[in-house]
């Protein structure tokens, strides 16, 4: 696996935890702080009030007053005020007061500390939430390895060199819109369409409706395609997540039970990216994508790269199981898939 996917691995791995422990430490440290001021152990008693004096306006457009209140303790009497109280006061009148006994100068009007616990709380819990989400994605991850093994170093060198190996084909993976069926194809050097995918019903709602179609064996099958609904998380490293679902399931899901995995080289030919699949832990297929002309001779005609996002590839296999790959490269374009899978 290379630098980029294991750091990419990493971050999506760490995901929950750089969220969360985070948020966690910070409450609990600012709860620990509230502990500092707690007021629990004050004691109340009745006070005066000796002055009122108008304050700020709330929020809400309400007066606010700042209240002077005199009031006694074993006999000795001490002033205070207590700024920015909402209500009516008059002099004269009793208020309550809360003092510390240890020293009646530290007072308040209200007693709070189960706000400090709360705060404790929800930051152990967040820092909990993230050490679980953290410690299961990479018991996730283990298994993925299991059931669909990523490349080892010999592994990584065949597909170095997968374009010159023996009985390895060139393939062109392009969007077709040019029918009332868009979708895409796969063609061979002498543009012979050889596998498709077309849309037959579209949705604004709900999965779209392909019909894949193998052009070698004339087997056709339709398959409920998944809308898909990106989010990429700022913090992430080259990351774009997708719920583009096939039949029902999680497209990485269901390639990952073939046994199939992905890894991206970012440094390959920007702007065009280079994936790895393997298959069952062996050399699968190079992906790359290119210009909107996928065809090398295309290419030299018209003397101009043009990137075009994520629609048009070529790819080097040796296997005929053009409908894994396929499905792989339709993935990583409905997904806009820049992270190892």
């Amino acid at each position: 696996m290379t630098f980029e996917n294991k750091l990419a691995r990493f971050m999506k791995n760490t995901g929950p935890a750089r969220f969360f422990i985070p948020i966690g430490l910070i409450l609990i440290v600012f709860g620990i702080v509230m502990l500092g001021a707690n007021t629990d152990n004050y004691v109340e008693t009745t006070g005066t009030i000796i002055s009122v004096t108008e304050g700020i306006s709330d929020d809400n457009g309400g007066q606010q007053y700042d209240v002077g209140v005199k009031f006694t303790v074993d006999g000795k009497e001490y002033e205070t005020t207590f700024p920015n109280l909402g209500g009516t006061f008059k002099e004269g009148e009793d208020i309550k007061v809360f003092y510390d006994p240890d020293d009646p100068n530290n007072n308040t009007n209200s007693k709070s500390g189960v706000l400090a616990i709360i705060f404790i709380a929800a930051g152990a819990a967040a820092v909990l939430g993230g050490i679980y989400f953290t410690v299961n994605a990479f018991k996730k991850s283990k298994e993925l390895d299991r059931i669909a093994p990523t490349a080892d170093g010999r592994v990584q060198i065949e597909l170095d060199g997968i374009k010159s190996t023996a009985g390895v084909v060139e393939y062109y993976f392009r969007f077709d819109g040019n029918s009332l069926k868009p979708g895409y194809i796969i063609e061979d050097a002498e543009r012979n369409i050889l596998y498709e995918g077309k849309m037959l019903k579209n949705a604004l709602v709900g999965a779209r409706t392909y019909e894949f179609k193998d052009h070698r064996t004339g087997y056709s099958e339709q398959h409920e395609i998944g809308h898909v609904m990106t989010s990429s998380y700022n913090d992430e490293f080259f990351s774009v997540r997708s719920s583009f679902k096939f039949d029902g399931a999680k497209i990485w899901d269901y390639l990952h039970n073939r046994g199939l995995r992905l890894s991206t080289n970012m440094h390959s030919k920007f702007p065009y990216l280079i994936y790895d699949v393997t298959k069952d832990g062996s050399a699968f297929a190079r992906i790359e994508s290119c210009s909107v002309y996928v065809h090398e001779d295309d290419e030299a005609q018209h003397k101009l790269k043009v990137p075009a996002g994520n629609m048009y590839y070529r790819f080097w296999t040796a296997s005929d199981d053009l409908e894994s790959l396929f499905l792989t490269i339709f993935a990583i374009s409905e997904c806009e898939q820049t992270v190892v899978e």
